[in-house]
């Protein structure tokens, strides 16, 4: 009797302001022994980057993908979440059976695919990618709070805080940022100059 390989998919970064959007695909295979796998918002910083090591160290394949700002802005937040997940199947190193997606929909995908609604909760292999992709998310934001400190990036990641919108308000949008979204846009129509 052949194992069917199940792949779970999810995404991070549907709802900032900035950035790409990410999506990952994990394959964890019969014996991945990794304990603790959870929805990546109800675990700690600290714990998801923990299990991402072991993810990356012990699923029997994974791929974390994404669509840019530029591609959201060009095709809008829903589809360019599901051409990063379909960019994330389609990286995988190892073919799964089955493909199940986080939420209500799914990419189009050459594999047989089902969407599980709160996924993230129940299905471990989607657990898994949803660790990645946030982790892989909130590693790009530190990147770019790197580049540009005084939007706050590392403490917000992006999302639309207060902070965020003030930055946003007085410094402007940077190349990063999703010109389709509200806020952004307003910034835009100010007509504010970025510092950068």
């Amino acid at each position: 009797m052949s194992v069917v390989l199940v792949c779970g998919v999810d995404e991070a970064g549907r709802g900032p302001l900035v950035g790409s959007v990410y999506a990952a695909a994990v394959v964890l295979g019969p014996n991945h022994g990794i304990v603790g796998l959870a929805d990546s918002k109800k675990l700690s910083e600290a714990r998801r980057e923990q299990l991402a090591l072991l993810i990356r160290q012990h699923a029997l394949a994974w791929n974390i993908a994404s669509a840019s700002a530029a591609e959201i802005d060009q095709l809008n937040i829903l589809h360019a979440t599901m051409l990063a997940m379909r960019r994330a199947v389609e990286g995988l190193a190892t073919v799964p059976d089955e493909v199940l997606v986080d939420g209500n929909r799914v990419p189009t995908l050459s594999v047989p695919a089902r969407a599980i609604v709160k996924g993230d909760a129940t299905v471990a292999e989607i657990s898994a990618a949803s660790i990645l992709a946030k982790t892989a998310r909130d590693e790009s934001m530190r990147q770019l709070h790197q580049a540009y400190p005084l939007y706050g990036f590392d403490r917000h990641k992006g999302y639309p805080t207060s902070a965020h919108l003030q930055a946003l308000e007085q410094f402007g949008a940077l190349p990063e940022h999703r010109r389709s979204f509200g806020p952004v846009k307003q910034a835009l129509q100010l007509g504010q100059r970025s510092l950068f």
